[in-house]
């Protein structure tokens, strides 16, 4: 069987090249493991970072059915259900169909966008029922809606970590903890100033030491290290739990370039062994190209990006652009990329915060931007009718505003997908003042109900009341809840008890 292009993997790197393909009026078949196409987006029920361009302040799932949708319209050929067992220079695809069927495809160009595995880590108890990886519990909940636990110790703090923490919460799961040996949390800010809203505790230097149960998890012991990364003894502690997701990095899943014949380099920063490639996602081996997470691991909305390149490569080298119009649109792609990938490895930039004077305050309701990392994200700045917010040419500027253009109209509020941005109204009443910020848990609470105030930590501050619930299908499912409050605690208050 002959087939023009052949993408491996029916991801968001895989179906964003299979469209750019399809646009330029290629033939291409996608081949797909999984019942559904769209990958790890379905999983991810967060807003996305990076500007409009990049889906920014879009949910994950909405973008995978986006893309599915491009992909029906476009009449994109897709197997599912279909295991890719084997790939040879030649561009030979040897593929499994509901394990029953065993076939080979001849393709003109490859296209593999296979992403990448989570990584296990070894400590007594690791095998009992009740350990999984972040990514396992992620597809529990969002796409089979059963919870994995109900108590659940996190370890690892990158941007997986903590943002599947957050779900976890979402779902009405406890989060008993998260760790990292760094000192540091991994992931962005933003996300760990959420859980820290909520409550959840952070144990910077410390490990798990074991996992307690004989038949299921029953608890973990964690532990203290030293800068060597050794366990302190004496340090230990006993966490009251159920369930220990692991959030330990990924690793490329290259075997099908390896048995190719790529050429492979190794890069611990992007997650090990990934294929050589220039920079139109091509490999050592001319007509077989690669895009996503196989190429390295990073974001979802670089994954796109990637796959974009490539399916555009792909469609040039088949003759189905110009040359001019290839320059053009990789031009395009390459812009967004730089963008997104600005400061990712150069470390965290962090920038003191900006607060309005109190002669702004006695004026009326203020936007605050509580964004002090260089993260790639513009939604605040896009939402502001009065441009109030700046973040300039680069994206991942830390946002600066104009107190002074900045009306209170609350529309960057729940624009961020960080959900760094909160409404706070000195004026409210002679006694009170008011916060308005994004909430995104179930049930809402509703206008005039009794609520405890939170300080960032999560800890209690002061009853509050519930004076505002605002939800519009532009909010993209973040809710804005404003409440009341008394004057003395107007910047302690940072949101409410769940």
């Amino acid at each position: 069987m002959n087939k023009s292009v052949v993408v491996i993997g029916g991801g968001p790197a895989g179906l964003c090249s299979a469209i750019e393909v399809a646009k330029a009026g290629g033939e291409v078949l996608v081949i797909d493991e999984n019942h559904k196409a769209g990958g790890q987006l379905f999983k991810q029920i967060h807003k996305f970072f990076g500007s409009k361009e990049h889906k920014a302040g879009m949910r994950g799932i909405h973008i995978g059915e986006m893309l599915l949708k491009e992909a029906e319209d476009l009449g994109i050929e897709i197997w599912l259900n279909t295991e890719v067992v084997g790939l040879n220079a030649n561009k030979e695809v040897w593929v499994i169909q509901n394990k029953k069927k065993s076939l080979t495809v001849q393709g003109e160009r490859i296209i593999i966008a296979t992403g990448a595995q989570e990584n296990p880590i070894n400590f007594p108890g690791w095998t009992l029922p009740g350990v999984m990886g972040a990514g396992a519990a992620q597809t529990m909940m969002n796409i089979h809606r059963v919870r994995p636990g109900n108590k659940v110790l996190m370890v690892g703090s990158g941007n997986v970590g903590v943002i599947v923490s957050y779900q976890l919460i979402q779902t009405g799961i406890e989060v008993a903890g998260i760790i990292d040996v760094g000192e540091k949390a991994g992931g962005y800010e933003v996300h760990m100033a959420k859980l820290r809203r909520a409550g959840v505790p952070f144990y910077p230097r410390h490990t798990i030491k074991r996992a307690l149960g004989s038949t299921c998890v029953e608890g973990a012991e964690i532990v203290e290290v030293d800068e060597h990364f050794k366990p302190i003894e004496g340090s230990e502690k006993i966490l009251d739990v159920d369930t220990i997701c692991l959030a330990t990095g990924f690793t490329p899943l290259g075997e099908l370039a390896w048995m190719a014949g790529c050429a492979f380099l190794y890069n611990p920063s992007l997650g090990g062994h990934i294929p050589v490639h220039d920079e139109n996602m091509e490999t050592s081996i001319k007509g077989i190209y690669v895009a996503g997470d196989i190429t390295g691991i990073e974001e979802a909305s670089i994954a796109m990006e990637e796959g974009r390149m490539a399916g555009l490569a792909v469609a040039w080298s088949l003759g189905l652009y110009e040359k001019e119009e290839y320059i053009k649109y990789a031009a395009s792609v390459k812009n967004r990329l730089s963008q997104l990938r600005h400061n990712i490895h150069e470390g965290k930039s962090q920038k003191s915060m900006v607060l309005p004077s109190k002669e702004r305050l006695l004026k009326g309701a203020v936007a605050i931007v509580e964004c002090t990392q260089e993260i790639p994200c513009n939604p605040c700045e896009a939402s502001c009718p009065r441009h109030a917010i700046m973040i300039g040419d680069q994206i991942s500027n830390t946002p600066k505003i104009d107190y002074e253009k900045c009306i209170g109209c609350g529309l960057c509020v729940p624009a961020c997908p960080g959900q760094a941005i909160t409404l706070r109204d000195y004026i409210f009443s002679e006694e009170e003042v008011a916060l308005s910020i994004p909430y995104e848990f179930l049930p809402l609470p509703k206008k005039g109900e009794n609520v405890m105030a939170v300080n960032k930590d999560g800890q209690a501050v002061c009853p509050a009341k519930v004076v505002r619930v605002v939800q519009s299908p532009k909010y993209e499912g973040t809710a804005v809840v404003t409440i009341s409050y008394p004057r003395k605690f107007f910047y302690e208050v940072a949101s409410i008890k769940i």
